[in-house]
């Protein structure tokens, strides 16, 4: 590309996008920053572009040769953008985004400067592999590791940086990151979809799993926020009184947006139409300063990128609003916590709904083929399902009566569960012509009336079926999706090849006909996995009996349930789908579990602190104020001063006593910590923190809120409930 016509496009750009960005609608201004089809038909070669375009639809592979090509052209249109620097945005097992920054800039061996970028910065680059979580993979002196390019998620700009997405391995090849196993996940259940998808349409030769999250947050105000030692460090307020309004009154839910918020959502949403996120729903939700923002629904690794992105490009514009965005599942208590719901399902590459009911009773068949073998893989795999939202965050909310509870069960509604029950009762082996018409008519017949959305909600459910998908509802708010979307499409891949074999072995051996085969795999499939579906309240205690005698896992905390990922069916099922080796498998259970410790261990410090350096003093400052009045009083009235400091001593002996039993709590989860830390095996670690340890967290917590509620309110250090919570 000539310098004349480089400069020229560079000059269009940039009059382009300041006037859309002005004065352009949403439309208009989507996706303006990313290097998409039309960035890509501008400023790659024929050639170039489809050998991407290839690498997104069909996995194919791009040589260095059309690398060069791709980074020649991204090059040239990230400097018409601004764009100055380049990174591999990767996301390691910390759970959030890395990425390091490398200069458009080199010097030849004559002094001169140029802007260089070529395939092999594009497709590869080497950041310090031992730096990140690795769970024992590398040793610290082994420090290598590769980000390598994901085309099938498209490059950005953010700021003056141009981003590209990738994954993140080892030396020796192993996933240090979570985009790795995801779309090994994807392209298993791509592959064993649509060879079931051919049973009902030849024609389909793909299938996608797509996914929509609903990001919900906490916003507070950023000079209140920093006023907090335990926000600042954990995410979360450690102790707190309850306000005396919270959320009781249910004003704030889908209330007026505040002004001084709507003017942040409203930036936020510019800025994300810009990079791409299809952000489309934003509301109040239950809790005071708790909001909620949802997108349009995407191919499932675009879905997480962007959601990651979102929750970065939200903490900058928050800060440019004066406010703290909270991602912790549960930072107030007495109010709930926030999650992220996952809405899943399965798309074909012929625009079908999979899990969408149709029209006539072969699309009904359809349907209910790929619903009941997600309700079988579900019931199949339950307990590693609930270990891919497992944290020490998380644990805070789930069955809190604000969210699901650790008991994984599916809810598909009343219509569907006597479709089941019925198709559940129709005869084995061949179908009678009555049985046929029966299951066309009266059956598979009802199955339209669903478009209607005549399942209703069940918000106790972990995992519902919501009329065209299924909402997996025990996702925290700051978890990557990554985890949950990489064991559910994985067990559902695993699932529908079981299927598939079952069916054509009826096919084969029992001259059954394909729709007869399929029906009769299903019936069974239904009955054995029905322990798996539940109707009622998930908060109830007769469910967690009735769970209980169901066999279903009921693991309450991290640690219990990150157990499940070593047993031998997981190894086996996550090695034999190529989603994880045995080696990455036990590293993330290792890395989770040591969060887990990490988090803990934070909070109890952070406990320490606030215990010594602010709240004892600031009791004991109140408790002489009181006593200096009591012995002034006496000092006046002499012995009939006890008339008038009744009240002075009962508030002197309270303030004594909590300090007393606040002291003697602190220091018991200090020792047990202590104890904890010398263990060495991290199960054994984890374990000692979580009944050891956190036990103290609550029971301090409750002599600090009472002596909140004793002590002067100009007194007391610490930002009040009341006072972070209600923006206006």
């Amino acid at each position: 590309m000539s310098k004349l016509r480089f400069s020229s496009i560079k000059e269009s750009n940039n009059r382009n996008r300041i006037a859309i960005e002005e004065n352009g609608r949403r439309s208009e201004l989507f996706g303006i920053n990313v290097f998409n089809e039309d960035k890509m038909l501008q400023f790659l070669t024929r050639e170039a572009y489809d050998r991407v375009k290839g690498a997104i639809y069909s996995g194919s592979k791009i040589d260095r040769k059309i690398a060069d090509q791709v980074a020649e052209g991204m090059k040239a249109w990230a400097i018409t953008m601004g764009a100055t620097h380049y990174t591999h945005w990767f996301q390691p097992l910390t759970g959030a985004t890395a990425e390091k920054h490398d200069a458009f800039f080199d010097l030849l061996p004559d002094g001169k400067a140029l802007e260089k970028f070529g395939g092999g910065q594009l497709v590869q680059q080497e950041p310090d592999a031992s730096s990140f979580p690795h769970g024992g993979i590398r040793n610290t002196f082994e420090a290598r590791g590769y980000t390598a390019w994901d085309p099938t998620s498209p490059a950005f700009i953010y700021g003056s940086t141009l981003c590209i997405p990738t994954i993140f391995v080892s030396y020796t090849g192993e996933a240090l990151d979570n985009k790795a196993p995801l779309l090994r996940a994807l392209s298993a259940v791509d592959e064993a979809a649509t060879a079931v998808a051919k049973y009902f349409d030849k024609n389909v030769s793909k299938v996608n799993a797509t996914l929509g999250w609903e990001q919900e947050y906490f916003l507070v105000d950023k000079a209140l926020a920093y006023s907090r030692p335990d926000i600042l460090l954990t995410g979360r307020t450690l102790v707190g009184n309850s306000a005396a309004k919270g959320q009781q009154l249910d004003d704030h839910y889908f209330g007026v947006i505040p002004s001084r918020v709507l003017s942040f959502m409203s930036d936020l949403e510019k800025e994300c139409t810009k990079l791409g996120i299809p952000v489309k729903t934003r509301h109040n939700e239950v809790a005071p300063n708790q909001f909620e923002l949802a997108p349009v629904f995407e191919e499932a690794n675009l879905a997480v990128d962007h959601n990651l992105l979102l929750m970065d490009v939200m903490e900058k514009i928050a800060d440019k609003h004066s406010f703290r965005v909270l991602f912790h599942e549960k930072p107030f208590a007495g109010i709930n916590g926030s999650g992220k719901h996952n809405n899943w399902s399965l798309a074909t590459d012929t625009g079908v709904n999979l899990l969408s009911p149709g029209s006539t009773p072969m699309k009904n068949l359809q349907f209910l083929t790929f619903f009941i073998n997600t309700i079988k893989a579900v019931d199949t795999y339950e307990e590693l399902l609930r270990s891919s939202i497992a944290s020490a965050s998380n644990d805070h909310r789930l069955g809190a009566n604000e969210a699901p509870p650790a008991i994984f069960s599916i809810f598909i509604g009343k219509q569907l569960s006597d479709v089941l029950d019925e198709l559940e009762g129709v005869s084995q082996g061949k179908l009678s012509p009555e049985e046929k018409t029966e299951l066309k008519l009266n059956v598979v017949g009802k199955i339209p009336e669903i478009l209607l959305d005549n399942t209703d909600r069940n918000r106790t459910s972990p995992f519902a079926f919501t009329g065209n998908k299924f909402e997996m509802r025990g996702v925290g708010s700051k978890s990557n999706c990554a985890k949950p979307m990489t064991i559910l499409n994985t067990i559902v891949a695993k699932q529908l090849i079981a299927f598939k074999k079952e069916v054509d072995a009826l096919i084969d051996k029992k001259n059954l006909k394909k729709d007869e085969a399929v029906f009769n795999v299903l019936r069974e499939y239904i009955k054995t996995s029905k322990k798996i579906r539940f109707e009622g309240d998930g908060y109830s205690e007769e469910w967690e009996k009735e769970a209980k005698r169901r066999k279903l896992s009921n693991n309450k905390s991290t640690p219990q349930a990150l157990q499940i990922l070593t047993s031998k069916e997981s190894l086996a099922l996550l090695k034999s789908m190529n989603v994880m080796s045995e080696v990455e498998v036990r590293a993330r259970q290792e890395v989770e579990l040591e969060a887990y410790i990490l988090h803990l261990q934070i909070e109890g410090r952070m406990y320490n602190e606030i215990v010594y350096n602010y709240l004892i003093p600031a009791a004991i400052t109140y408790q002489n104020k009181l006593i200096k009045n009591v012995m002034g009083l006496k000092d006046i009235y002499g012995a009939a001063h006890k008339t008038f400091t009744e009240g002075q001593l009962s508030i002197i002996e309270n303030i004594a006593e909590n300090i007393s039993a606040l002291k003697k709590k602190t220091d018991a989860m200090t020792e047990a910590r202590k104890s904890a830390n010398v263990l060495t095996d991290v199960n054994k670690k984890a374990f000692a923190y979580c009944d050891n340890v956190r036990p103290y967290f609550e029971e301090i917590r409750i002599h600090c809120d009472k002596l909140e509620r004793l002590v002067d309110d100009q007194l007391w250090p610490l930002t009040k409930y009341r006072e972070l919570l209600f923006i206006k």
